[in-house]
Order: structure tokens, then C-alpha cells, then sequence
């Protein structure tokens, strides 16, 4: 059973958006793999979260899921319009028989009325449609892809996976289902498409969200860092006195565009962490600077 969204963050159900944040915020950074390196546990823990707060920050996301539209991983509960593509029968393990469940006593029909009119009967239907399954990679989902698939009469077919498709989205291929009967129109392939999570990257609408751990003197003093992008590391800007939390964008490395669609942006919320190892010389300039310059930053958090 799929663990619980709001239980996956340390949250109640009527959270609000802020709340949702600052959880997300706390867990991202306790499991962050980066800092839990060859820690399987927290990289699968950093997974539910980054895929929590996917739908849970999205209001419209989170309005499905509550109403049941949506499962825990935010995919769409199986529709009625054909079968459920692992549990189809048949040769192909993507078959489904949606449509000819009956046909047998269709052609009992049939066979009975040529028997009491001593015509030919003809009947012309058209074929049923068939259900795939495919899974995509997040920058497949994100930049768009062209994936080759095998059909039910072992043929391939190249399929454009556009870009900003999301997580069960069905794509229909008219004329790409089974044949029709009596000079009957083929039917159609409904061909889901779901998108594994990222270890980096998550996504709200087109926009790409990561998380980007900074040293101390870097957020301090400022730096020029290298910023992994759904299309390739880009340099980025730290600018002096950042801190966690903070948020810098990087115009244009998104979802790519499509069409009048312009491509989204990247955000980048940073996250300072301090060296693993103590360090001495650290320790005694922050006791002599905290003399002179120390603060609370809790300050106005009380009640």
C-alpha cells in the first residue's frame, strides 16, 4: 500500500501551503543523497518526499488527490475504458481483449440466421482498442522524446513523446488498435505513459525545482557554482549573504517549449551545509566574531 502523502511529510491534512513547504524544506535536507552518500534508505526517503511535495504544493494536484483522482505517486486512477495492461491476457503482455469479450456469441448469432435464411450474413464492426504501458525518464517527460514500442502484431511504431508530458497522460494513436471486421475501421491504442521519479529534480507546472547544497563561505561571501539543468550544467550566480532557503532562478531551463508554450524556468533553492569534519580554526573565528556580531535568529518566531 502506498504510504500516505501528508504522512510522508509530517504534515495534517489541512496543511497549509507554507506548512507543506517548511516540511518539505526539513525532510529534502535530512535525505538529501548528497548528504547521505550510499545511504539506500534515505535516497528512497528523499524520493517520497520530492514526489510528495510534487503534489501536494500543486493545488490543483493536491485537490485531485484528496477527491481520489489521483493516486499517492500522483498518477490517474485506472480509467474504465480498457483493461489494466499487467493483469490483460493473450499473447502479448500488453493485450487487452476490450471488445471481444462477446464476439463468440455474436457469430453464434449469426451462424444461427444464415441457418434459418439460407443467406449470407455479413456483419462489419469495428475493432476494438488496445491498451500499452510505457514508462519514461524525467527528462524524457520534461524535454521531449521519441520511444519506439512494439504492437500487439509485433510490429514497432516510433512515438513522439512531447514536451511537459506528465505522469499518466495517455497518448491516443488513432487506426493503431486491433483490425476491424467486415471492412470495419481499426481501432485505437491508448498508450499510457508514466514518468519515473529524479534524484535531483522534481517539477511544479513547467517549472524544474532542485535543491542545491552550498558550503558556508560560498553563501557568505558569494560564488560562481555549477547548477546541474535538465539539459546540462549551467554557472550560476550565488550572490554574497545567501542562505537556505533562498530561491534564484535560472530563466529558461524548465520544461522545454512547445509550441506558443514558452520553456519554463529553473529554481534553485539553496541549501548551506557546513564541513563534516570540525574544524578548529572555524570554530575560534566564529567565537570571536559572535563577540562583536552576534544575533538571534529566532527572533519574532516565539508564540
Amino acid at each position: 500500500m502506498t504510504e500516505e502523502l501528508y504522512e510522508v511529510l509530517g504534515v495534517k491534512k489541512d496543511a497549509s501551503k507554507a506548512d507543506i513547504k517548511k516540511a518539505h524544506r526539513s525532510q529534502a535536507k535530512k535525505h538529501h543523497p548528497d548528504l547521505n552518500p550510499g545511504d539506500k534508505a534515505s535516497e528512497e526517503t528523499f524520493r517520497k518526499v520530492q514526489a510528495a511535495y510534487n503534489v501536494l504544493s500543486d493545488e490543483e494536484k493536491r485537490r485531485q488527490y484528496d477527491a481520489g483522482e489521483i493516486d499517492a505517486e500522483g498518477k490517474e486512477k485506472p480509467r474504465q475504458f480498457y483493461r489494466e495492461y499487467a493483469d490483460a491476457t493473450g499473447d502479448h503482455p500488453y493485450a487487452s481483449r476490450a471488445g471481444f469479450d462477446d464476439l463468440g456469441d455474436i457469430f453464434s448469432d449469426i451462424f444461427r440466421a444464415q441457418q434459418h435464411t439460407g443467406e449470407k450474413a455479413h456483419i462489419r464492426m469495428q475493432g476494438g482498442d488496445i491498451g500499452y504501458r510505457m514508462e519514461i525518464s524525467f527528462l524524457e517527460a520534461v524535454n521531449g522524446a521519441t520511444k519506439r514500442v512494439t504492437m500487439h502484431d509485433g510490429k514497432t511504431l516510433d512515438i513522439t513523446i512531447p514536451p511537459g508530458h506528465r505522469d499518466g497522460q495517455i497518448l491516443r494513436l488513432r487506426g493503431k488498435g486491433m483490425p476491424g471486421l467486415g471492412g470495419g475501421s481499426a481501432g485505437d491504442a491508448h498508450v499510457e505513459v508514466h514518468v519515473k521519479p529524479h534524484r535531483t529534480f522534481s517539477r511544479r507546472d513547467r517549472d524544474i525545482l532542485v535543491e542545491l547544497p552550498v558550503a558556508l563561505n560560498e553563501a557568505v561571501i558569494g560564488a560562481k557554482v555549477h547548477v546541474p539543468t535538465a539539459r546540462g550544467s549551467v554557472s550560476m550566480t550565488i550572490p554574497p549573504g545567501s542562505n537556505t532557503g533562498d530561491t534564484l532562478r535560472i530563466k529558461g531551463k524548465g520544461v522545454a517549449a512547445r509550441g506558443k508554450q514558452a520553456a519554463g524556468d529553473q529554481l534553485v533553492t539553496l541549501s548551506v551545509v557546513l564541513p563534516k569534519e570540525s574544524d578548529a580554526k572555524l570554530k575560534a573565528f566564529l567565537e570571536d566574531w559572535a563577540k562583536d556580531h552576534s544575533y538571534d535568529p529566532r527572533q519574532g518566531r516565539e508564540g
